[in-house]
């Protein structure tokens, strides 16, 4: 007899091989049963709630992914590609995990009948290379010089992405104005500075773009009212200072003995903040802005003096209006003088539904905007902002890589078509792993088709028949249950969230193909874990 050797510590679960492998597909499997619905214009959308009761209602395939709590280790890559997905182009999360899902649902048989996993990967591999150049062949370049022609174009990749969101009712609306908002960037597109203000109530044509900055009126002291709501030209100070009379540290001593010296500290108190109130009026600020709190001493003093100011101003917002105005954030106010001051041509405190809202206009650095959303329920406005950070960043992006190609299908259609016909020219276990990468492509017209309630099968023999007869943009037609070509239509996506979709679909697949060994260590602490012996605890008797 062998005596049992143990390398690995005691409740280690090991699982490998074949079996392995399957187990893991069909775990990836069901997370895509869960977003597939979501796809398309006709996707349903899904109600998360987490453990603190909060509920989120989404169809963005990354939100969805991050709130559903995976724990299967081989099923989180999809979450991973969902996330990498959202954050290099913003759109196609849920194309992303469908098409990862899709890849090994086809090559599950194929890893059962034996097939050695390195000879799919390569496969898989050979099939990528070939989509991302046909990809970079049929991608329609746009010209930039034409700028009437570019934005028209800009608009029509913004309304593909609002389509199939909550909001495609207003695609039109928000398609205008989330053009309008990402134009006003400067050359580098930072993302942060788009500010996104929710205030429920009103409908949602009521949202607005501010070319410049708004925020929420901040936490106020007395005196507040009375201070002007509106200037011209106005000189912005942006602090980082406290104005207010300090509490005494609770172990701070200071021993007097008569009531003129204590008289003393206290008048030094109150002189160290009149110095400096007197110091900013001086520099001739009309709105004074501070990260910290303004007191209402202060509060009352510049209202006399008819100046505006606003303390805790969240550091995203007192950042972007640096930005937008110019200026610095002091931390001191003796060096505070004209330079440092930002500039405006105009500021007021407007009311927009029950909030008050500080909008700052006419920025001469003005590479910053804010959209304020109006609509009815919390969850809407929170899913509307999700749809909008989706349509920003593809307009970034078709700025940035100035190609598109036809969505609605039409391109995976075409690359399937594509695959099918090369697979044929090769011999070997190639041409059927090639061949099933082809078939796994035709799941995201097919999809779209089954959300809507559509006859897949009859509608993608329609769409096989036009692209093998040369018909390359025809995709599915959503709204007259038929197929149409796309390219006409304005179905339009920039061609690099396709390869990054392939690419990253691809990547997952070959990284779950490839792992045939799965070792889980015991968690310390778990309650199933084994327990050590119980010892004699302190000062009992033996």
């Amino acid at each position: 007899m062998q005596p049992q050797i143990i390398l690995l510590k005691e409740g280690t679960d090991t699982s490998q091989g074949k079996p392995q492998l399957v187990s893991n597909i069909n775990a990836c499997q069901s997370i895509v049963d869960a977003v597939r619905t979501t796809l398309g214009p006709r996707g349903m959308d899904k109600l998360i709630v987490d453990n603190k009761g909060k509920a989120t209602i989404s169809n963005d395939g990354a939100t969805i992914m991050k709130l559903l709590d995976i724990v299967h280790p081989a099923a989180k890559t999809l979450v991973d590609i969902a996330k990498s997905q959202d954050a290099e182009v913003g759109d196609g999360t849920t194309s992303v995990v469908l098409l990862a899902g899709e890849f090994l649902k086809q090559l599950k048989p194929f890893v059962e009948e034996g097939v050695h996993p390195r000879i799919i990967i390569k496969a898989v591999r050979k099939a990528l290379t070939l989509c991302i150049a046909q990809i970079n062949e049929l991608a329609f370049k746009i010209e930039k010089h034409d700028s009437e022609k570019h934005r028209a174009l800009l608009e029509k990749c913004a309304a593909t992405a609002l389509n199939s969101k909550l909001i495609h009712q207003q695609k039109e609306f928000f398609s205008k104005m989330v053009v309008d908002s990402v134009t006003t960037l400067d050359a580098l597109l930072p993302l942060n500075m788009i500010g996104i203000k929710k205030v429920t109530g009103g409908a949602l044509e009521d949202s607005m773009l501010v070319d410049g900055v708004a925020f929420k009126k901040t936490f106020a002291y007395a005196g507040f009212e009375m201070q002007p709501k509106s200037y011209n030209d106005v000189k912005i100070a942006l602090l980082n200072i406290e104005l207010e009379l300090k509490a005494e540290r609770d172990n701070a001593e200071v021993r007097v003995d008569n009531v003129s010296e204590y008289q003393k500290v206290v008048d030094a108190e109150w002189q160290i903040l009149y110095d400096k109130l007197a110091k900013i009026h001086e520099s001739g600020a009309q709105v004074v802005l501070s990260k910290l709190p303004i007191g209402d001493v202060a509060t009352q003093y510049f209202a006399d003096r008819d100046m505006f100011c606003a303390g805790r101003v969240p550091e995203e917002d007192l950042k972007r209006t640096q930005k937008a105005c110019g200026g610095a954030v002091m931390t001191t106010v003796q060096d505070i003088s004209d330079k440092v001051l930002g500039r405006c041509d105009h500021f007021e405190e407007r009311q927009i539904g029950s909030e008050r809202f500080n909008v700052f206009q006419g920025c001469p650095n003005a590479k910053t905007c804010t959209i304020i959303l109006r609509g009815g329920a919390e969850q809407f406005l929170e899913e509307t902002e999700r749809s909008l950070h989706d349509a920003i960043m593809i307009v970034r992006r078709t700025i940035r890589n100035d190609s598109v190609v036809a969505g609605g299908g039409a391109i995976e259609m075409e690359l399937s078509k594509m695959l099918r016909n090369h697979s044929r020219t090769i011999a070997g276990k190639e041409q059927l792993l090639i061949g099933a990468m082809a078939k796994a492509l035709e799941v995201i017209p097919r999809q779209l088709c089954d959300n809507a309630g559509f006859d897949a099968t009859n509608i993608l023999n329609k769409l096989r028949q036009k692209h093998a007869q040369g018909c390359q943009w025809y995709g599915v037609d959503i709204l007259k249950e038929h197929i149409a070509d796309n390219f006409e239509a304005f179905v339009w996506e920039p061609s690099v969230i396709k390869i990054n979709a392939l690419t990253a679909a691809c990547e997952a697949t070959c990284m779950i193909l490839s792992v045939d060994e799965t070792i889980k260590s015991p968690k310390s602490g778990a309650p199933d874990a084994p327990q050590p012996p119980m010892g004699r605890g302190m000062g009992r008797p033996f």
